[in-house]
């Protein structure tokens, strides 16, 4: 549990993870990567900094009006 706890708290910390990996003295990094998936905060926090703000102060059109959109997806079913 600790091993666990120290990996996730440098992962938070930022700290690249290769470097945890030769810290836990894991063998290869797809046992390391296990902390990677297991902190969906950081991915989403990386997402958001890198993702450009898509709906900025914008007025889309209400797409529930478009007849020919709305056959168009229908017909993928």
């Amino acid at each position: 549990m600790f091993r666990h706890s120290k990996a996730m708290h440098m992962l938070e910390a930022g700290i690249n993870i290769v470097y945890i990996r030769d810290f836990l003295g894991h063998e290869d990094i797809s046992t390391t990567m296990v902390y990677v998936r297991a902190d969906n905060r950081l991915k989403n926090d990386a997402v958001n900094a890198l993702a450009p703000k898509v709906t900025e102060e914008r007025d889309f059109p209400d797409w529930n009006k478009d007849k020919d959109l709305l056959q168009f997806l229908n017909s993928l079913k």
